[in-house]
């Protein structure tokens, strides 16, 4: 009687041991599965691949690039490097709504002749008197001398900074880039970003101070 109640006795304690253990193993495997894996995804779905890098640094650049060369021709012609010289008188700014004028005005050359309508600069107001090139098309006047010159420049100088810190984010994607390397190209963004700001408020001036 004494041995199979020692007996019964400890297949209870190895049942219930066992059922113990197989319980913690499979607790550490749902805490492993649960846990470590679904952050390792969620955090790889958020970071995008070379493929996306490539695109959204495409992009990025093509956006601040493409408008650099267009603001050549307004440069030149606020420069007098094309284009008729002469004076600009505004007669009429019609409001287009979200601050912004469609303006008309009248081309006198410098050389004599005829005077011409044209389309004047949004930024005038009626009455003023600035001097001005005329476009070869002959339809609109252009601000002339160096505040002309500044205002044509602001896009390209808004662009520069756009541009500033697309060199550290590229750096910053691949791996081989050192800790000097990313100092650099920092430095270099604030640098241009601040030639930018300078830049754009310069030309602000230049243009809202006729």
């Amino acid at each position: 009687m004494r041995k199979s109640r020692r007996g019964g006795t400890n297949r209870r304690r190895r049942h219930v041991t066992g059922r113990g253990h197989a319980a913690g193993a499979g607790g550490g495997r749902a805490g492993d599965a649960g846990h470590d894996p679904a952050v390792i995804t969620a955090s790889a779905r958020r970071a995008p691949g070379p493929i996306g890098m490539v695109v959204l640094m495409l992009l990025w650049g093509g956006a601040f690039l493409v408008p650099i060369p267009l603001s050549v021709p307004g440069i030149r012609l606020a420069a007098g490097a094309v284009g008729t010289p002469g004076t600009l008188t505004v007669d009429v700014c019609e409001p287009l709504g979200r601050n912004r004028y469609d303006c008309e005005g009248t081309f006198v050359p410098d050389g004599g002749g005829r005077a011409v309508p044209v389309s004047a600069p949004p930024h005038l107001e009626v009455g003023d008197e600035i001097p001005a090139q005329l476009t070869p098309e002959g339809d609109r006047a252009a601000q002339a001398g160096p505040r002309g010159v500044l205002g044509s420049l602001i896009l390209p100088f808004l662009c520069v900074g756009g541009l500033g810190f697309l060199p550290y984010v590229i750096l910053y994607s691949t791996s081989r880039a050192t800790r000097r390397h990313l100092r650099t190209a920092a430095i270099a963004g604030w640098a241009l970003t601040a030639v930018s700001a300078a830049g754009i408020t310069t030309g602000l001036v230049a243009v809202y101070s006729t």
